[in-house]
């Protein structure tokens, strides 16, 4: 090839063709399992060790409470991520086994994983689409802030705050799905008393059954979700009464709201971060782009290799954004195998995430992801 034809091609904009997918999409059920048992047999053990050491105050609970609690954490974090591998449809080769793995691995979560992938999966649908982005790193307009009285911009940046993280998590893990499935039911049970009599009085007739079965809830988008998010919160109840009951229900709940909330926040804020960055793609419904969201819109994360572990290599975020059916356990290959095509992929490293929290604006005029300092001028 002539130097000129080179040069042609480096010029030329990166396309999706460019890059080798395809042999890294195939999962392996034997790294699976594994994946899942050096997972969930340790943090076990793990919460044993915590739970017995804190029943009294000893020297040795003093010492490894703080490193059982750290251990317990980092765990939970690879735990969520296989979760989310398993949403995908990619830790395991059938969908089978990776709706059961998710169920089992939605308990050590208390988060219902039907609900949650759903919605994972159409943000990986409009990655970068500002217009259509809802969840809990969802921003407003820089234009919708400034229309904003100063007691709803204080709220607005207080709900972003990132220490707002720690009962912002345990609320999104925990509280969330309890309370959309408790007004549910209120709402289900208030139509029902306010549908029967019209229904009988009309000669329709009301069977209870086949009114439940038809019901469009407020607070599901399918019957899965309902019926995975019941599932879900009985074995968190019973864990939770059999945890308690056998450590104290006072213990077992300061340990485990702490533990929980401080999971969840680094959760949340790993993906905050992987989005939410200085000169991410940031783009409105017009002009979108699937690809630009995944390797303009989507971080590599630097962090030590045992982090990449306990993360489950998700700092290798353009690449599952490139296909999300890559295991976690092919991405740091893809990655290295087309890594000269990467070139405007942002690299973060861990001193730069706390710049990050602070772009909490979307400013459609020049597509840019904002901070309120930057944007809005001071009085």
């Amino acid at each position: 090839m002539t130097s000129a034809a080179t040069s042609s091609l480096s010029s030329r904009p990166l396309r999706r063709i460019d890059l080798t997918i395809k042999p890294y999409m195939e999962s392996d059920d034997g790294i699976a399992i594994w994946q899942i048992a050096s997972t969930v047999i340790p943090l076990i053990l793990c919460c044993i060790a915590i739970g017995t050491l804190t029943n009294h105050l000893t020297t040795a609970s003093v010492i490894f409470t703080p490193i059982l609690f750290a251990l317990i954490v980092l765990f939970l974090s690879r735990s969520f991520s296989l979760m989310h591998d398993c949403g995908h449809h990619s830790l395991f080769r059938s969908k089978a086994a990776n709706r059961i793995a998710a169920f089992i691995l939605s308990i050590v979560h208390a988060m219902p994983h039907h609900p949650w992938s759903r919605g994972h999966a159409f943000h990986h649908k409009h990655n970068g689409n500002w217009n259509r982005y809802r969840g809990p790193s969802a921003l407003t307009t820089l234009r919708e802030y400034e229309t904003k009285n100063k007691s709803a911009q204080f709220t607005y940046r207080l709900l972003r705050h990132p220490l707002t993280l720690l009962p912002g998590g345990f609320y999104y893990l925990v509280v969330k799905p309890r309370a959309a499935l408790f007004f549910g039911f209120i709402e289900l049970i208030a139509k029902a008393f306010a549908d029967a009599p019209r229904m009988i009085s009309t000669g329709q007739g009301f069977n209870l059954w086949l009114y439940i079965k038809n019901h469009k809830s407020s607070f599901f988008y399918t019957k899965e979700e309902v019926y995975d998010t019941i599932a879900n919160s009985i074995c968190v109840a019973l864990a939770w009464w059999w945890i308690g009951s056998a450590i104290g229900y006072w213990h077992f709940w300061i340990l485990y709201a702490s533990i929980m909330s401080v999971s969840a926040a680094i959760m949340i804020a790993v993906f905050f971060v992987q989005h939410n960055f200085p000169g991410s793609y940031a783009s409105g419904e017009e002009g979108w782009s699937y690809f630009k969201g995944a390797i303009e819109g989507s971080s590599f994360l630097i962090m030590p290799p045992a982090l990449n572990w306990f993360t489950a290599d998700i700092a290798y975020h353009h690449v599952h954004h490139l296909s999300e059916r890559i295991p976690n356990y092919r991405l740091r290959t893809c990655h290295e195998e087309n890594q000269n095509n990467f070139n405007n992929v942002t690299r973060l490293q861990l001193h730069q995430l706390w710049e990050c929290f602070s772009l909490i604006l979307w400013d459609e005029d020049s597509s840019q992801l904002v901070s309120v300092k930057a944007a809005v001028p001071v009085d």
